[in-house]
């Protein structure tokens, strides 16, 4: 285990170019919706009527492993795997035309899910993995954390030190030699500890260990076995302007925290090169605290890794965030304004892992792949 100073001094300023400032002794703090811990920082200010996209619900990955897969998500994080889908041939077609597939390629449907885990009412993120039944390009050379596309996806949980060992003993491997320890502050100016691996999961996807000791974790954690998440997904990206444009224009999300890093360098848990600084951004549902939330990483004094194949399903690695939506036909009318593509849609289908629904696709600015989708009346 090793303590962070230089990503901590980071983090402090960080929290003191937020909206929740840096709290003096006698600053009470600021208001945040009812239900919510008024000293964390990820707690809501606005209302869940305003929200237009709900918090994140699916991410979906693609894989020529599933052997791998199980070991990682069941055997490690204790997920729990469900599949071959059955999925029937008009059901597949509608998917195919969404997701934009390539003509002959095929896919088996897995879902790994976290049964009776839950947060503010809410269950924890699903995964739908596709195993694809042709070789295809992966989005990641490597686990290298500059790589731009889909990056990660966060699991909390109540003992990450005990996480560490055991990801480790089964045989995966991590971006720094051991889980990193760091103080962060609440909006009191109190301060409460992170423990955090960033883990090399199968098809160079990175998965995040990670404990808020003494603080409501970030995502649905199991009461039983102390295990939760996915509770977040991030992204590398190199255009942050335009991409946050996106989500926050076209699917009505909100940045919670939008700052300058300076990493800890090799010491870190991203494994950077010293000196190494970043735009951090953290977007919510209005309304909505921790869970379902979406990191976004765009390095400010260094290039990124392109590896020349677009960050989407279905090459391998992550492809895609699914999203619940209040008004599907909003969303779509401000696509249309923005210029957003969109791939397909509306089309309604009963879809395997969020029932009968009417979506649609879009293509963010970094080529990354969008579904949103709103349930429709059996």
């Amino acid at each position: 285990m090793k303590t962070t100073t230089l990503f901590l001094a980071g983090f402090l300023a960080t929290v003191a170019a937020c909206s929740v400032g840096t709290p003096s002794s006698s600053d009470a703090p600021p208001a945040v919706a009812a239900g919510f811990d008024p000293l964390d920082t990820m707690s809501p200010a606005s209302s869940k009527a305003d929200a237009l996209a709900l918090p994140l619900q699916v991410v979906t990955l693609s894989t020529r492993d599933i052997a791998a897969i199980e070991r990682f998500y069941v055997d490690g994080l204790g997920m729990t795997l469900s599949g071959p889908v059955e999925v029937g041939a008009d059901v597949q077609a509608r998917q195919a035309e969404l997701w934009d597939m390539p003509e002959g390629l095929g896919w088996q449907e897995f879902h790994l899910t976290r049964p009776g885990a839950d947060i503010h009412g809410r269950p924890a993120m699903a995964i739908r993995v596709l195993v694809v039944d042709q070789d295809v390009p992966s989005v990641h050379d490597s686990w290298d954390s500059r790589s731009y596309g889909g990056f990660s996806m966060g699991f909390p949980n109540k003992d990450q030190i005990g996480l560490d060992a055991k990801i480790r003993g089964l045989g995966f491997g991590a971006r720094a030699s051991s889980a990193e320890i760091y103080d962060v502050p609440r909006t009191d100016g109190s301060m409460y500890s992170i423990h955090e691996t960033i883990f090399d999961a199968p098809d160079h996807v990175h998965a995040v260990g990670i404990d808020r000791v003494g603080m409501l974790p970030l995502g649905a954690v199991d009461s039983d076995t102390g295990l939760g998440g996915p509770g977040y997904s991030a992204q590398v990206i190199d255009d942050s302007d335009s991409v946050l444009a996106f989500y926050t224009g076209v699917l009505g999300l909100e940045v919670r925290r939008d700052s300058i890093f300076k990493s800890a360098g090799s010491d870190g848990a991203m494994a950077l090169p010293d000196g190494t600084e970043f735009r951090f951004t953290i977007l919510m549902s209005p309304g909505h605290g921790p869970g379902g939330h979406m990191l976004f990483v765009d390095f400010t004094n260094i290039d990124g890794i392109d590896s020349g194949v677009a960050p989407r399903v279905p090459h391998l690695g992550i492809g895609m965030w699914s999203y619940p939506v209040t008004s599907l036909d909003e969303v779509l009318r401000r696509a249309r304004e923005a210029g957003t593509p969109i791939v397909h849609g509306p089309v309604e289908f009963a879809d395997p892992l969020h029932g009968k629904v009417r979506a649609a696709t879009l293509l963010a600015p970094n080529e990354f792949l969008i579904e949103v989708f709103e349930t429709v009346a059996p």
